[in-house]
């Protein structure tokens, strides 16, 4: 009997008024994925990247319904630098979340700054990382994550995943590195699609008009291939938007109301 494939979820596109509205839903919609996840396994696994996500994620300093001790924390990518370099997504989100709320240091999962000289040491380590928490866990053939956390470029970029690059065709490496990318720095240790595609959760956060050109080609043409509309999680997962209404003022794609 032939396999049966299922296909990728319909995005779920919402849109808030302003950055705070996006960044008080984007907290709540979190903990709700903790809270699933926790009372399942007792554990909740997430991946986070750079750029301008961290700041996002304020709406959970302070928040009690966060279970920090339940948090094991991942980057979707990294800079290849040392953790307190200005370029670490690892410092970035120090920074803005983890020097602020009471999350045990090990249950953070930076890059090994030791291997910073071999890129493939670096991303075999790394991936190593994901293999000691999810295959003694899960039987998948790639990681499940509970949530991942994307940005968007405006080249379309999420990730280190860049247009027209040959890790956009990776099928069985977890983490893979980069050390030609357009954006600097040019070294960087990134996940692949299999890994971001079996994700329970994958949400984008793209606020600013800057992003809307990006946001309409990605949504309302993602046959034309920039690499963020290649995020396409295998079900039962399901990917959402998380953007603002300057993010949002040229797609026609629909929207859906924010509810958890």
């Amino acid at each position: 009997m032939a396999a049966v494939h299922n296909p990728p979820s319909a995005p779920i596109l919402i849109s808030f008024p302003d950055p705070d509205a996006l960044v008080d839903s984007l907290a709540s919609f979190i903990v709700k994925a903790q809270k699933d996840s926790v009372d399942k396994k007792g554990r909740f696994t997430i991946a986070l990247s750079g750029g301008s996500l961290p700041k996002m994620l304020r709406g959970l300093i302070n928040n009690p319904a966060v279970k920090w001790n339940k948090w094991q924390v991942y980057y979707v990518d990294e800079r290849v630098v040392p953790l307190d370099h200005p370029d670490s997504n690892h410092r970035a989100c120090t920074e803005h979340l983890f020097s602020k709320v009471p999350i045990p240091s090990e249950n953070i999962h930076p890059l090994d700054p030791s291997l910073l000289n071999d890129l493939e040491d670096l991303s075999d380590s790394y991936e190593k990382e994901l293999i000691r928490e999810f295959a003694q866990k899960d039987s998948a053939r790639f990681p499940v994550f509970d949530l991942i956390l994307l940005g968007m470029g405006p080249d379309g970029h999420t990730a280190s995943l860049f247009p027209g690059h040959e890790l956009l065709s990776e099928e069985d490496r977890w983490v893979a590195y980069v050390d030609d990318s357009p954006k600097p720095p040019p070294k960087r240790i990134t996940f692949t699609y299999p890994v971001i595609n079996h994700a329970a959760r994958v949400a984008f956060v793209a606020a600013g008009k800057e992003k809307a050109d990006t946001l309409k080609s990605i949504l309302d043409d993602p046959e034309a291939g920039l690499p963020s509309a290649r995020v396409r999680p295998v079900f039962p997962g399901q990917l959402y938007w998380f953007v603002d209404d300057a993010a949002a003022e040229k797609v026609v794609y629909p929207r859906t109301p924010f509810k958890l």
